[in-house]
């Protein structure tokens, strides 16, 4: 009995100290933290399906209001959140040192296609990757993949010209996927595929497997990795499924082989990457060598594999949102037709990169689009070299961060607080008009992220948004239909931003 008494209070100590101690770190320290749930902590009504993350991330933003931070509990990981864009400025830019690092999701070790990726990488080895990457979504290299982004948006506007229909009722979320998948396949692996006419073409099924977290199985996957990133690692299971891995493996390997033997080139992101590679092609899980800054198949494989993973999903549910407002905003979608209309006039008929960049309203409604919907919820610093917060206010304390801590950048919530931003339900372009984008504070507008660790492809993203919308609109109205929510309602089943029940609206051709 003794024996059994011992183990017993051995588990509870052990449970209190790894499970529940860490929990309440930023409360010892005075700061304002949401209720504690053990475990879960904030993530339990998501787990439930009881709310979004998004909704998540408003909730715990809203908690302590006029506060530059509070916590929050991320499962059993404390997070501080930080609200005052001073603040965020200090973090993310002028003592960016201090706060080098994501927090690791995924282990190399446990999955080397997603540990070698740009966002997963740490310390120096995030520091002699992003120089490689970099030159990738310069003004010109964008300039140069306008025209395999455009050739992708005609062709998807093509595809729904030909059907002999006046309305044709489409599920956005998968059309735009599709779209998305065939830019990413065009501008970072080098293959040409289109996903309409091919709905089951392997480039797009691997892909909608990778990014779907709609299955139980991806569902506990994810949350396993939030509770302990090396958990895959001593379960031998990759983040990626053995297929989906060998795949997109074969894919960049069979490309980068045929390409050198027949000295063909291209202005993609697979050539950018394939000018670092290693001499020896072989595939292998060597690192990226810091003296020469030379790639292996497997750091290649990585990069390319990530754009994918960020724009199949988080790029197109952008596409989603931006479609239902603009049917829902007739007034915002009649006048941005006539800005692409004039510059169509302007231009012959054949817009080029810069007649684009220079729509002003175009760059208004995305800009809102991105405001109101977000792509990511919010993003996270990990503490690198020790670091305090300074008190400035009367009722504040120094907040000491350890290395190893996590803070959090709430996008969602700062991008709906109606301190900030008046109305912030109400989708609302002329908020980034020249007159009022002017008193916006740049860091309290973030759908990309701030400093060196912001979002590397978000030129990429805003073309390939724009250029599609500019096609689709100059031949269709997109309208509300009878299955269309009005209002949308975030779904509270899925891990990625989306609607309840999907995005389904109509799309009305205009005739000339």
């Amino acid at each position: 009995m003794f024996i059994v008494i011992t183990l017993l209070t051995i588990i509870i100590a052990l449970f209190y100290y790894i499970c529940v101690k860490p929990m309440y770190y930023w409360k010892n320290q005075g700061v304002k933290q949401t209720p504690i749930v053990w475990i879960l902590g904030d993530n339990w009504r998501n787990v439930f399906k009881m709310e979004s993350l998004s909704e998540m991330v408003k909730r715990t933003y809203d908690f302590a209001p006029g506060t530059r931070y509070s916590a929050m509990c991320q499962f059993i990981t404390p997070q501080l959140i930080i609200k005052d864009p001073e603040l965020i400025k200090l973090i993310t830019i002028k003592h960016f040192d201090h706060f080098v690092d994501h927090k690791t999701f995924v282990t190399e070790r446990a999955d080397p296609l997603f540990g070698k990726n740009l966002f997963s990488l740490t310390g120096q080895r995030w520091r002699d990757m992003r120089p490689i990457l970099s030159p990738s979504f310069t003004s010109s290299k964008m300039k140069s993949m306008f025209v395999l982004m455009a050739d992708c948006a005609k062709s998807f506007t093509n595809f729904f010209l030909q059907k002999n229909q006046d309305v044709v009722e489409v599920e956005m979320k998968d059309v735009f996927s599709r779209y998305t998948n065939d830019v990413i396949a065009s501008t970072a692996f080098g293959i040409e595929v289109n996903s309409l006419k091919e709905p089951n073409n392997d480039f797009y099924r691997m892909g909608k497997k990778a990014t779907s977290f709609d299955s139980l199985g991806q569902r506990l996957k994810f949350f396993a990795l939030l509770l302990c990133p090396e958990i895959l690692y001593y379960l031998n299971i990759g983040f990626f499924d053995k297929e989906i891995s060998q795949f997109f493996m074969d894919l960049v390997s069979n490309n980068i082989k045929v390409r050198k033997e027949k000295g063909i080139t291209r202005p993609d992101v697979l050539q950018l990457l394939m000018d670092a590679q290693k001499p020896e092609d072989e595939i292998n899980g060597e690192n990226i060598d810091s003296k020469t800054g030379k790639l292996s198949i497997t750091d290649i494989v990585a990069q390319a594999l990530i754009f994918f993973f960020a724009g199949f999903d988080g790029v197109s549910s952008s596409m989603c949102f931006m479609a239902y407002e603009l049917a829902v905003n007739v007034d915002v979608q009649s006048k941005l037709r006539e800005e692409i209309n004039e510059t169509l006039d302007k231009y012959d008929g054949k817009p080029t990169y810069d007649g684009i960049l220079k729509m002003q309203y175009l760059d208004m409604v995305v800009s809102e689009v991105l405001r109101k919907w977000p792509i990511g919820q919010g993003t996270d610093r990990v503490c690198t070299i020790p670091y305090t917060i300074e008190p400035v206010r009367a009722d504040e304390k120094p907040i000491t961060v350890k290395e190893g801590d996590t803070l959090w950048l709430p996008i969602f919530g700062i991008h709906r607080d109606p301190e900030i931003y008046p109305d912030p339900d109400r989708f609302d372009p002329e908020r980034f008009n020249d007159e009022n984008k002017a008193k916006i504070d740049p860091y309290l507008y973030m759908p990309f992220g701030f400093g060196p660790r912001s979002c590397i492809g978000n030129r990429f993203a805003l073309q390939e948004m724009k250029i599609v919308f500019f096609y689709l609109l100059a031949n269709f109205e997109i309208i509300p239909i009878a299955k269309t929510v009005i209002p949308i309602q975030l779904s509270k089943g899925t891990l990625n931003a989306t609607a309840e029940g999907g995005f389904p609206l109509g799309l009305k051709r205009i005739v000339k």
